[in-house]
């Protein structure tokens, strides 16, 4: 797989913005997973987030086994940001190309994991925590769940975080085995 390869596979998609990051400048915040556990309905109720997802040392080893990652963010369009039903109701787009993408390259060849927004929501109810994951891999945590904060790094590499009043922006991260580089 190539650079040349890969923009012309994403080209296709709502792909708003994009960097790769070598992972030994991602940062790893206790802190989220602070909120996650105070504020969040879905903690430790999926395998996609704390605490089933791992600790933060284990989150932050997986993520560090790979050299790089691609940060991205997708746009949605709603016609009221405050509906909180419409606006939620455009992540699946958002998901849906996560797994187009990690999809493709694991095609090439290549290992990959992919985080994403939210939390999993592909079972109607999650067998966390008597059952292993029916799914693992489908599964894409979310990325706070690793302990990642996106409003940090976005800011850091220079991509927005909010766009307009009725557009949404939707992140993910995709660790990649090799190191693209855009020259």
């Amino acid at each position: 797989m190539n650079m040349e390869a890969f923009e012309t596979f994403i080209s296709q998609f709502p792909i708003y913005q994009y960097v790769f990051i070598p992972t030994e400048e991602l940062a790893f915040s206790p802190r989220i997973r602070t909120i996650c556990r105070q504020e969040c309905q879905r903690y430790g109720t999926t395998w996609a987030c704390p605490p089933g997802v791992g600790t933060l040392e284990a989150c932050r080893e997986r993520c560090l086994s790979y050299p790089q990652c691609f940060f991205f963010s997708t746009v949605a369009e709603v016609a009221d940001i405050m509906n909180m039903e419409e606006t939620l109701g455009t992540r699946r787009e958002h998901e849906d190309i996560v797994a187009q993408i990690e999809a493709w390259i694991k095609e090439q060849g290549n290992r990959c994991m992919a985080l994403s927004t939210e939390s999993c929501d592909i079972c109607d109810e999650c067998a966390y925590p008597d059952s292993p994951c029916r799914f693992p891999e489908l599964m894409h945590p979310c990325v706070e769940s690793h302990g990642i904060v996106v409003t940090e790094l976005a800011e850091r590499f220079e991509m927005d975080y909010t766009i307009g009043y009725n557009q949404i922006l939707w992140f993910g991260i995709i660790f990649l085995e090799d190191t693209y580089i855009r020259e």
